[in-house]
């Protein structure tokens, strides 16, 4: 269980900017192409900005090299596979499904890592899951409201 933290903030970042980028272009006129080229961006490129951050900060703490590297990797490998389960919702499920399958998804993932979290120091897990999981609604609902807004301009011209 001391490992959840190589784990942690790949799998949280992944899990919640992929439910906002799937909830918030899943109205787009073609949506999988979108959504799925948006995910592999993510998966690709933020995942190295991500993972680059987190070993510059690590480096600064003047950590071991071999812990940052372990870090690095983990995080790196660990938001890639999250990103590609939702892209496999998306590319083999009707987009009304894969939205569906994807909240299910994430929320049951983020619940059970916030589960062991809490579990490992001790605290409340329900009210452990029940912050993070707010805080995902939170950031799912926005990313709706913006794209049906962006949509709204969009469609207009």
């Amino acid at each position: 269980m001391a490992q959840l933290n190589r784990y942690s903030f790949g799998a949280t970042s992944a899990i919640v900017t992929s439910l906002a980028f799937i909830v918030g272009l899943s109205r787009n006129a073609n949506p999988k192409p979108t959504i799925i080229g948006s995910l592999l961006v993510i998966a690709v490129a933020d995942n190295i900005s991500d993972s680059l951050g987190i070993h510059v900060y690590q480096e600064s703490q003047l950590l071991n090299y071999k812990i940052i590297r372990a870090s690095t990797f983990s995080n790196f490998l660990t938001r890639f596979l999250v990103i590609l389960i939702f892209m496999l919702l998306v590319a083999f499920l009707q987009i009304s499904y894969a939205v569906i399958f994807s909240i299910i998804y994430g929320i049951t993932l983020l619940s059970a890592l916030s589960y062991l979290i809490a579990k490992e120091q001790k605290i409340n897990p329900y009210r452990a899951i029940l912050q993070h999981v707010i805080i995902t609604v939170l950031v799912v609902t926005v990313s709706n409201f913006l794209g049906e807004w962006i949509m709204n301009i969009f469609s207009k011209t």
